[in-house]
Order: structure tokens, then C-alpha cells, then sequence
């Protein structure tokens, strides 16, 4: 039983035909269509209004989005090559597309995953992540209200949690319906903020209620659980460490010292926490403060790592912030090169989607090839298989493993 009352007023439909340039972006199953694209819309449109998109020459329809007058995309589209209803059904299966996507997860030691990626698995602005029994649902947009109780209902019954948490946008928490508020329970019970997970056999925690985005982040599961398998006798330095999960998973693997940076003492305590939760013997040490201060200190004082790993926040949440960004990354690199030992591994991140995955690996290989140090490139990775790519904008994951001589 939910514990608030959903929008009983049904959405309108809109019909709304589109720019040469909106139809283009329509045939290629772009998700966005910016409002410049569009011509003519046969009525003004509310927040999550059903838009029908019609072709300009035989009138029929090649796909269907929600409105939305409050963003410059102001159509998100959720199906294309035909007309569809929004109904109960709809919704049903596309979430089973993506949970039968996530699969091969749930035949691993693993209870925590993404099971709606926004517009990659046709859900634009909303975002399921999953931790043991718990769905925290963290919305982007208003146009999902309208629609919320079948799609709450559809994830309850493909994921089998037992509680729901409302995790919604700074914008949304200001404009949201009333009885939409961001960190409440809309279904079950929550015995505490802090839900415990397994990732890969090892145990983490999620904080679903205060925690930033959804309360962890899953995207670099295989990224940690590599570290991890490396990591046995090693000297490693997680920077950008958060909550630890590159460190804890380090910690498991067998490392004989681990070292956690990041600028939060806050991550930092929860990544203590985290590795509480879990049996090591190595040595696990956190250092609180800015990332290129500290490993230029690091640096100065002449220490070494056989394991770096660097992945820090985006640097560009913009076209314009783009080139600080690659100057931050080359800085980035530069300095880990200078931390990591002889014959130890270097592993650049990036989260960055304003910086192409060929431009970030083109950075770094300039940095490590300057150096003057002999490494090969063992692997480049990207999104793990609960974040599936199916536009451009949507790829931001991209990590390299460099091993030096």
C-alpha cells in the first residue's frame, strides 16, 4: 500500500509536429527535442502532457514523448516509429526489457544495481537504483508524476523490493506536487537511512535518504572489482576515494595499506564504515583534504603506490567548462604518474560527458608518454552492463589502466 495519494487527472495529448531537424532527431531515436525544433503544437502543453509527434508530410505519427514547458528539451521522447498509450502495459514492459538487460548481475554475488538508466532504458529524467530490498527512485523532471503509481508498481514487482524512498532533483524539490517530497517513504517501511548492500561479494553501504544522487554509485562496479583482484600485497592510493569503494574492494583483494583521499571528512567516515562491514588484514588510512594539494604533499614527500587510482567528479557540466577540464584531467594525470611506483598501475577515471572518451585517453597517454617512462595501456573500460548507452550524450564512464615498467 502507498503511502501517498497519486494525480487522478489524466495528462492531456498533445499533437505536435516538428523542425526538418526535430524529425531527423526523431528517425535517429534521439531522446530529446529541443524546444527550437519544434513548429506547431495544436494546444498549449502542462508538465507531462502526452506529445504526439506527427510527420509533416503524411500526417502520421513516428513517436510519442512527454511535454515539458519548464525545460529547453522540452519534449522527451519515450517510443518512436509509431504512435503508443502511455498506459499501465507500457511501462510494464519496458522495465522488463531493462531488468532482463541487468541479468547477468543477479547471477552474481551482487544485490545492488541500476534498474532504469533515464533515457538509455526509455525513461528520460528518472532514475531506479536498487540496494538489497530498497528502491530509491530519484526523479529529474515533473513530467513523471502524471505516470509515477504504474511505473512505482511495475519496479516493485520486477525488483521485489519491500521499500520505496523519493529521492527528487534541487529544481523538483521546489516545485514538486505537494505530497511529493524529496527523501520520503512511498512504500514500506525504512528501519534505517542507512541500507546495507553487497556489491561482488563484499558488503557496502547506502545512505537513501541524505546521500548524494541515490546514495551510492554503481557505476564502477567492475572498475572496483578489478582493483580488487589486483590488489593483494599492494601499496594503494584511492583518490577521490568517496566512500571507498575502490578501497574497500582494495582492502578484500588483499592489500598490505590502503589510502583514501578525498576532500569530505564525511565520505571519508562512511568509507571507514564501509570497510568495517567486511574481514581484511591490511593497513587503512583516510587523508581529508584537497586532491592536488595533497598529492603534490604526497609527491614532496617522496611516496609511492603501487596501485593509483584516480577518479574524481565531472569537471565540466558544460560545453564552456570543457577546456579546464582537460587541463584538470592532464594535471591529474601527471601527478599520478609521479605517485605510482615502478611496475605499478595508474588507473585514470572520468565521469565527464563533456569530454569524449578518445579526447580523455589522448590526454592521459600524452601526459604518461612525456614523462619519460616506459607503460603499456592494459585495458580502457566504460559503463557497466546496468548502464547501457543508447545515445551519444548518454556515455559520460570511460577508465584506462596504464602499467608501468
Amino acid at each position: 500500500m502507498f503511502k501517498i495519494s497519486f494525480p487522478e487527472q489524466a495528462p492531456n495529448v498533445l499533437a505536435v509536429k516538428l523542425s526538418v531537424k526535430g524529425e531527423r532527431s526523431v528517425r535517429d531515436h534521439h531522446p530529446w527535442i529541443f524546444s527550437d525544433s519544434i513548429d506547431k503544437v495544436n494546444k498549449p502543453g502542462s508538465t507531462g502532457d502526452i506529445a504526439v509527434i506527427f510527420r509533416h508530410t503524411k500526417n502520421r505519427a513516428m513517436g510519442v514523448g512527454l511535454y515539458d514547458p519548464t525545460s529547453p528539451i522540452r519534449i522527451k521522447m519515450l517510443h518512436f516509429d509509431s504512435g503508443a498509450s502511455l498506459n499501465k502495459s507500457f511501462f510494464e514492459q519496458k522495465i522488463k526489457s531493462a531488468h532482463v538487460l541487468r541479468q547477468p548481475l543477479f547471477e552474481s554475488n551482487t544485490n545492488s544495481y541500476r534498474l532504469i538508466f533515464g533515457e538509455n532504458d526509455g525513461f528520460p529524467g528518472l532514475i531506479a537504483d536498487v540496494y538489497n530490498k530498497v528502491l530509491v527512485v530519484k526523479l529529474y523532471s515533473g513530467i513523471w508524476f502524471p505516470f509515477l503509481k504504474d511505473i512505482l508498481e511495475a519496479l516493485l514487482h520486477f525488483s521485489q523490493c519491500e521499500t520505496i524512498v523519493l529521492r527528487l532533483s534541487r529544481q523538483l524539490q521546489k516545485t514538486a506536487p505537494a505530497q511529493f517530497t524529496e527523501g520520503s517513504i512511498l512504500y514500506g517501511e525504512l528501519k534505517s537511512e542507512v541500507v546495507q548492500f553487497i556489491e561482488h561479494g563484499i558488503h557496502f553501504s547506502a545512505h537513501v535518504i541524505k546521500g548524494h544522487k541515490t546514495g551510492y554509485f554503481l557505476d564502477h562496479r567492475h572498475n572496483r572489482k578489478r582493483v580488487g583482484a589486483i590488489s593483494k600485497g599492494m601499496n594503494v592510493l584511492d583518490v577521490f576515494s568517496y566512500a571507498g569503494g575502490f578501497s574497500v574492494h582494495a582492502l578484500v583483494g588483499g592489500a598490505k595499506e590502503v589510502t583514501s583521499l578525498d576532500i569530505s571528512q564525511q565520505a571519508l567516515d562512511v568509507a571507514k564504515q564501509n570497510a568495517q562491514l567486511n574481514s581484511f588484514s591490511g593497513a587503512y588510512q583516510t587523508i581529508t583534504g584537497d586532491a592536488f594539494d595533497e598529492m603534490k604533499r604526497l609527491i614532496a614527500e617522496g611516496k609511492k603506490y603501487n596501485i593509483v587510482v584516480i577518479d574524481p567528479p565531472s569537471f565540466a557540466k558544460n560545453a564552456k567548462e570543457a577546456a579546464v577540464a582537460r587541463k584538470k584531467y592532464s594535471q591529474l594525470a601527471n601527478l599520478g604518474v609521479q605517485l605510482t611506483a615502478k611496475k605499478g598501475w595508474l588507473i585514470l577515471a572520468s565521469c565527464s560527458s563533456r569530454i569524449a572518451a578518445v579526447d580523455f585517453f589522448r590526454l592521459n597517454t600524452e601526459v604518461l608518454k612525456a614523462s619519460g617512462r616506459n607503460f603499456s595501456v592494459e585495458d580502457k573500460t566504460y559503463h557497466d552492463i546496468d548502464h547501457p548507452i543508447t545515445f551519444p550524450e548518454g556515455a559520460y564512464l570511460k577508465c584506462a589502466y596504464y602499467k608501468f615498467q
